[in-house]
C-alpha cells in the first residue's frame, strides 16, 4: 500500500471532528507540547530550533516558517497546517510527508493530538 494511500486513509479515519477539537484542552496540549515537542520546536515567533518555530503554524503553508531550512519534501508538499492536516501529520509525519526530516514518530493518542493542536491554535 502506498504511503499516499495510507495518508488518505488516515485522513478519513482519524481526522478530528469539530466536536473533538471543541472539547480539546489547550492547557493539557501545552503540557504535552513541552513534554514531547519542545525539545525540537519553539512556541516563540522566529525562534527556530532543530525544527521550525510553531508559533502561527495553524493556517500556515508547510515549509514557510522564516529562517528555517526545510526538507524539499516539506517545502513541496502543498500542505497547509489546518487542524485536520496537523492531526494526520502528528499521527505519523513520514506517512503524510514522505521524505520529511522530522524524526518524531508521532503521537498515538488522539486526545493528546487534539490537545496539542488546540494549544498550537493559541499561538498567534
Amino acid at each position: 500500500m502506498s504511503k499516499t494511500l495510507i495518508a488518505t486513509i488516515l485522513a478519513s479515519s482519524f481526522a478530528p471532528t469539530a466536536a473533538s477539537l471543541a472539547a480539546a484542552d489547550a492547557t493539557a496540549g501545552q503540557a504535552t507540547f513541552h513534554a514531547k515537542c519542545a525539545l525540537c520546536h519553539s512556541a516563540v515567533a522566529g525562534q527556530n530550533r532543530v525544527g521550525p518555530s510553531l508559533f502561527g503554524v495553524v493556517g500556515r503553508k508547510a515549509g514557510t516558517a522564516p529562517n528555517y531550512t526545510y526538507s524539499e519534501a516539506n517545502k513541496n508538499s502543498g500542505k497547509t497546517w489546518d487542524e485536520a492536516t496537523l492531526d494526520i501529520y502528528l499521527t505519523d509525519p513520514k506517512a503524510l510527508v514522505p521524505g520529511t526530516k522530522m524524526i518524531f514518530p508521532g503521537l498515538a493518542d488522539a486526545t493528546d493530538r487534539a490537545n496539542v493542536i488546540a494549544y498550537l491554535a493559541t499561538l498567534k
